[in-house]
């Protein structure tokens, strides 16, 4: 009985906390939520994303206009309404949905020296070592920045010898924000696109598979490729062989 009444009074106190609106606040013309759903789209993913980026730049166009009017007019109560929409509309996140290791697949090869590529990965890398400049502040922008420049590489140069490395750098920061699904398929197209690259992919790929995902069989089938196929540290090889051996149900696996 007590907790039935807790929740009719838990329902209460929401309704009247949603109902307190502020003083011309425009409560009464926001739009209802059951008008807010768009029409089902039959296309492509890149076409749906391409036409959200383009809305959403009409959107703040438009909010934008509506200022200006309202402040040109002198309309304070519909100016608050749509100042106050255009500051939500920039807190709200956004997302790039184009993953580009996806679209580009892991049939490329990494095999000709293209000067244009040169230049972008070199400009990228310098960003990434300006947003890691300072050990304990990492300038998280610059990092995007400097990701950004790597997908660039890759979707504009995919021929280029610099996509294994491109790759590999992009997954480093995709580690960095703990997004370790994309950091994992970015290592694993570093080797993917070059079977040789000098970079420890497999064994990062592997290593985040183990510890962050608990991918465990899959991490297991990489550290057997990682031991083989690349030139590892002996403080790495060590790891992997261990991982192997516990893995494999020579040792207790953690």
């Amino acid at each position: 009985m007590a907790k039935a009444i807790l929740t009719v009074l838990l329902i209460l106190l929401l309704n009247v906390l949603v109902g307190c609106h502020g003083v011309d606040s425009g409560a009464s013309q926001l739009i209802p939520s059951n008008m807010k759903a768009a029409a089902t789209i039959d296309a492509s993913e890149s076409d749906i994303v391409e036409q959200m980026a383009i809305n959403r730049q009409a959107y703040r166009q438009g909010l934008e206009s509506l200022i200006a009017h309202y402040n040109k007019a002198g309309n304070h109560m519909k100016l608050a309404w749509a100042e106050n929409e255009l500051k939500r509309l920039d807190k709200m996140p956004q997302y790039n949905y184009i993953i580009e290791a996806i679209v580009a697949g892991p049939g490329l090869k990494a095999k000709n020296s293209i000067a244009e590529a040169e230049l972008k990965y070199l400009e990228a890398s310098n960003i990434e070592k300006k947003a890691r400049r300072l050990i304990f502040l990492v300038n998280e922008d610059l990092l995007r920045t400097a990701l950004d420049k790597y997908n660039q590489l890759i979707k504009k140069h995919p021929s280029s010898d610099r996509i294994d490395d491109a790759a590999y750098r992009a997954a480093g920061i995709f580690e960095h924000f703990k997004d370790y699904t994309l950091a994992i398929l970015y290592y694993q197209r570093a080797y993917q696109w070059d079977p040789d690259t000098i970079h420890p992919a497999r064994f990062k790929a592997a290593y985040l598979l183990d510890t962050q995902l608990r991918r465990r069989a899959e991490a297991l089938e990489i550290y057997k490729e990682a031991v083989k196929d690349e030139n590892l540290s002996e403080e790495r090889r060590e790891i992997v062989q261990r991982r192997i051996r516990e893995l494999s149900g020579g040792g207790k696996a953690k």
